[in-house]
């Protein structure tokens, strides 16, 4: 049984909390105009403080069928002191949910001759450069702006033979694609075990040799392109550290930027690349650079 109503945003996370306390299995909340012209998407990094975009947050909750969803409305109501509100409940059939969620995952197309394809799809043209990727543990399935920008600069700047970096690699999927486009040495980077992990798996699965290692394996290693797909504040952090891994004349591409934040991160790579935004997707931006030759040997500060 789904359960839905609208509430004050800013009472949104008590009535969730107090709906799974009763008996929910789980509660979403989202934009009650969304897929409207008034619409208001949320964009925030991870550490800021939380805030609220549209007035009216709708929630929707799900229950067994052991659950009374009406009963568990009412006991919400009392946890959070807020009078009953207007609410609608609709029955939901029983379905093979693991059908259902690959169902809502299809082949994405990046450029004619690339695509990202789940494994339980026919590649719609064999002859292209086809991922193989499933949506699971680690971020990376070409659904997000940031991730087709990324691939979408690797498909233009990719060259036999380049030694290519991504740092940051969560799923892997940006130094598999530098691998099958011809890329010579390719390695992946991540904080994250189970990101490397993953990474491993899906170059397995595509039949790639990439090198998967923790941050601190890289040692002083030079790439010819270095790719990050992370958030702005880590990236203007990481700028000395990046610059280190980008040989004299390499490129660098960095994304998870929002358009009104990629001058803040332009400047903080200023000192050692040549940098300007490349293109821009919903909102996100990918800013890609040059190391140029002035900014010498030295990333220490």
């Amino acid at each position: 049984m789904a359960l839905r109503f609208d509430a004050a945003a800013a009472e949104a996370d008590a009535w969730s909390d107090a709906l799974l306390a009763a008996g929910a299995l789980s509660v979403d909340i989202s934009d009650p105009r969304a897929g409207t012209p008034d619409e208001s998407p949320l964009y925030a990094e991870p550490g800021e403080p939380a805030f609220v975009l549209w007035p009216i947050a709708r929630l929707t909750a799900l229950f067994d069928g052991e659950h009374d969803a009406g009963a568990a409305l009412r006991e919400a109501a009392l946890r959070v002191d807020c009078p009953l509100p207007p609410h609608e409940s609709t029955p939901i059939p029983e379905q093979d949910w693991v059908r259902a969620t690959q169902a809502q995952f299809g082949p994405i197309r990046i450029a004619d001759d690339l695509w990202i394809v789940p494994t339980w799809c026919v590649a719609p043209d064999p002859a292209a450069l086809n991922l193989r990727f499933d949506p699971g543990v680690a971020f990376g399935t070409g659904t997000h702006p940031t991730t087709r920008l990324c691939l979408e600069w690797l498909r233009a700047h990719v060259g036999d033979g380049v030694a290519v970096l991504d740092y940051g690699c969560g799923s892997g999927i940006l130094a598999i694609a530098a691998a099958k486009l011809g890329a010579g040495r390719v390695v992946g980077t991540d904080i994250d075990p189970q990101a490397l992990a993953a990474s491993a798996a899906n170059a397995r699965a595509n039949a790639v040799a990439v090198s998967f290692v923790a941050p601190d394996a890289l040692h002083s290693d030079r790439f010819d392109i270095l790719v990050a797909n992370i958030l702005t504040r880590p990236l203007v952090l990481l700028a000395p550290l990046l610059a280190l891994h980008v040989r004299e004349g390499g490129r660098i591409a960095l994304a998870g930027i929002l358009e009104t934040q990629a001058p803040i991160v332009a400047d903080a790579y200023a000192r050692w690349f040549m940098i300007a935004p490349w293109r821009a997707v919903d909102g996100w931006s990918l800013l890609a650079g040059v190391r140029n030759d002035r900014a010498g040997g030295d990333e220490s500060s």
